[in-house]
């Protein structure tokens, strides 16, 4: 592998970021910056976005009112690498350019454990219920957000189950149309009904372990 295609440490790169408005955590460079309104924001992305094309290395963007979010990382190689650093450099100067200001916001990455005897039986429940994919993980079999925006789930292992208290509950919300056909998906899965006494407000459900999902159609 070539030095710029070499993966980068976090602490080898903390130097180079120190006057960027750029956080590097998970494999990733992470940016979230401030802009006046929707179209300068846009005009942040659009810039971005040329220079994106020109270094045919391209980040993840977020466009929202007065806000851009980028995440840089070498999906070749699964990590930071000298293009990484280069075009957040880049990105910065676009920004200083415009006028665009960090965020103080810091990257943050959240995670569910669920702790049980045999993920095998309860992961298929959580995979439907949430609506996620099964990746491979430091964990083993790992459940994700397939629109990268929810937090990870991974299963501890525990030679006993507790029994002192619940390992676990989640709310997922969906559109109302949905929920029905979710309840039954989860049921098909090993899920079991607890209760549906507030339908169509929410539906408490179990794995096959006790480890309860709300299915919710609005907030409570």
């Amino acid at each position: 592998m070539n030095a710029h295609g070499a993966l980068l440490a976090p602490f080898t790169t903390t130097k180079q970021l120190a006057e960027t408005a750029f956080v590097h955590l998970d494999g990733c460079l992470h940016a979230t910056f401030r802009t006046k309104d929707f179209a300068s924001a846009l005009e942040l992305v659009n810039r971005v976005g040329e220079v994106a094309e020109a270094m045919n290395h391209h980040p993840d963007v977020r466009l929202g009112y007065g806000t851009v979010s980028l995440t840089l990382t070498s999906h070749d190689v699964g990590g930071v690498t000298a293009r990484d650093l280069d075009l957040a450099a880049r990105v910065q100067q676009i920004a200083d350019t415009l006028g665009a200001t960090a965020s103080d916001a810091r990257p943050t990455r959240y995670d569910i454990a669920i702790d049980c005897t045999d993920a095998d039986a309860v992961r298929p429940f959580w995979r439907v219920g949430l609506g996620y994919i099964e990746v491979a993980g430091d964990d083993g079999v790992e459940l994700v957000d397939p629109r990268g925006l929810a937090p990870k789930v991974w299963f501890q292992h525990m030679e006993i189950s507790r029994t002192d208290r619940n390992r676990i509950h989640l709310d997922v919300y969906v559109p109302s149309d949905d929920a029905e056909d979710r309840v039954a998906a989860v049921l098909e899965a090993g899920g079991v009904l607890l209760t549906d006494e507030h339908a169509p407000d929410w539906w408490v459900l179990t794995d096959v372990e006790g480890n309860e999902l709300c299915v919710c159609t609005a907030a409570f």
